[in-house]
């Protein structure tokens, strides 16, 4: 699934292309949905809610509630505005097959500006009245991109971590209740930022409040990135991730070889586990394997 920056940059280009507009055709292929006519509303905003798309739509008649189409990128979904991709890794990409359309929007501004935005391959379309959107998000854990965040919803993250000590920190970073945002490039990062092996129980996670705060701020920073990055940018062309998909190659602290691992969640019967990258060295410890023998350096006399 999409990392929360990702699904907030979305949003944001969807919102900056489409507020105001009126729908001038609409078409909207599942079958939930596909009987739905909303030429004539208006965009309001698009706004993100954890990995949640939400269109918020004013209606062209008084007197009717207002709607929020919704929807969900999964693994493979992604938004178009006037055929350019709303996502880094798909920015040289053009328009996908169009059996894979799920939502066809054109609309109209005041100055006469026609937008089309498209979705392909996302999951979860659902059109319900924006007073309902409880039943959708209303169970999410705090969002660490909402605009609100402070110090309530930062309490509320840390004590949903805390709340299952002896739950691996990996799972439970995961776990869109406890907290929403974060996927698993994050969940990677994170535990190896603060030398904790994602398969260790949360109670060994050391300060939970420091861990939120680190996660808030990693995404905050990457909202505006076409290229996600959690060293600093420092490392050159191939120093943007820790360890996230550098499984054998070396850790970039202490030259052990990154190792790639499984983590499964009991509480999903029938799902698969979720990879996950970490050093063997720098996060050794609780549910960590033993750390490899570091080489000895040779020497060398006159």
């Amino acid at each position: 699934m999409p990392e929360g920056d990702t699904v907030a940059r979305q949003c944001r280009v969807l919102h900056e292309a489409l507020a105001g507009a009126r729908i001038i055709r609409c078409d909207v292929r599942v079958p939930r949905a596909a009987t739905a006519d909303l030429v004539g509303w208006r965009v309001r905003e698009v706004r993100p809610r954890g990995k949640h798309l939400l269109m918020r739509l004013e209606p062209p008649t008084p007197g009717v509630p207002p709607l929020t189409l919704h929807t969900h990128l999964k693994m493979d979904g992604i938004w178009h505005v006037d055929g350019r991709a709303l996502r880094s890794s798909d920015t040289s990409a053009g328009p996908r097959p169009t059996d894979t359309i799920r939502v066809l929007l054109d609309a109209r501004h005041e100055d006469g500006r026609e937008v089309r935005a498209i979705a392909y391959d996302v999951k979860q379309v659902r059109l319900l009245r924006t007073a309902d959107e409880g039943e959708l998000v209303g169970h999410l854990g705090p969002d660490l991109l909402d605009p609100a965040w402070g110090e309530d919803l930062r309490a509320q993250a840390v004590a949903n971590l805390a709340a299952e000590p002896q739950r691996p920190i990996g799972l439970a970073l995961l776990d869109q209740q406890v907290l929403a945002g974060i996927g698993n490039i994050y969940r990677s990062e994170l535990c190896f930022l603060r030398r904790i092996h994602p398969a260790a129980p949360t109670a060994a996670a050391g300060d939970l409040g420091e861990m939120v705060d680190l996660a808030h701020r990693l995404l905050a920073l990457n909202a505006d990135r076409t290229v996600r990055v959690t060293t600093g940018g420092m490392l050159g062309r191939d120093g943007d991730l820790w360890v996230y998909g550098r499984g054998g190659r070396q850790c970039r602290r202490c030259r052990t070889r990154i190792e790639r691992g499984e983590l499964a969640e009991p509480r999903l019967e029938g799902t698969e586990p979720r990879v996950l990258w970490f050093c063997p060295r720098c996060q050794a410890g609780p549910g960590a394997p033993p750390a490899p023998a570091r080489p000895a350096r040779r020497r060398t006399g006159r």
